[in-house]
């Protein structure tokens, strides 16, 4: 099972092999192939097994409260999406159909509050913008 903080399920959707650093980018692929074969999310609070290559490292901003709030926005947007509730400890298969619920949403605007401080809101943009394409995660 992979463990996820509530905002890396926004960065999953965009993920198209950039990243803080190699060891973080091979990581996060490593993450994205698992969730592409259909392995299952647990949720959780704080650093996750994507932060794991980050977590030694003075300038991880994996341990900052800013950074929990954000967890509580990405996981209260994609509550509202999906109609389910997720919190620390729940389980979530993410399907074919709620990948695209997920990214549709995140194209339109609907679930990025969690996305407005964040360096790479950008690149996210454009990844959406040109329909996902490239991005790693898929169904």
């Amino acid at each position: 099972m992979v463990r996820l903080r509530g905002h890396h399920l926004l960065c999953l959707l965009t993920f198209v092999g950039e990243g803080y650093t190699p060891a973080f980018t091979g990581n996060f692929r490593l993450i994205a192939a698992r969730l592409s074969a259909g392995e299952e999310i647990e949720i959780v609070e704080g650093p996750d097994d994507i932060c794991a290559p980050m977590l030694d490292r003075p300038e991880a901003h994996c341990r900052n409260n800013d950074i929990r709030d954000r967890d509580a926005w990405a996981l209260a947007a994609i509550d509202e999406r999906l109609g389910i509730a997720l919190k620390t400890g729940s389980v979530l298969n993410l399907d074919g159909q709620r990948l695209d619920a997920l990214r549709a949403a995140f194209a339109a605007g609907l679930i990025r509050a969690a996305c407005h401080e964040c360096e790479w809101s950008g690149l996210c943009t454009r990844i959406a913008r040109d329909g996902f394409e490239g991005t790693l995660v898929q169904s």
